[in-house]
């Protein structure tokens, strides 16, 4: 059962096959431009002063034993 593929066929496959590549081309496109917009951000962000920690007051050995 053999059908012959018709010209009208071809042309609405490779219209087809033509605007799915563009549409495919298009997207990485624009999910390429929003990732660098993504790591940009991230990477240029102004170096933030280091949060000074107030000293500890009181005894530091305050554990209790774990032996038994």
């Amino acid at each position: 059962m053999g059908t012959s593929l018709t010209p009208e066929f071809w042309e609405r496959f490779i219209l087809l096959l033509f605007a799915a590549m563009g549409l495919t081309f298009a997207l990485a496109a624009l999910f390429d431009e929003l990732w660098l917009r993504r790591v940009n951000r991230r990477t240029h962000r102004p170096p933030t002063e280091p949060r000074h920690t107030p000293p500890r007051t009181g005894r530091t050995d305050h554990r209790t034993s774990v032996s038994c």
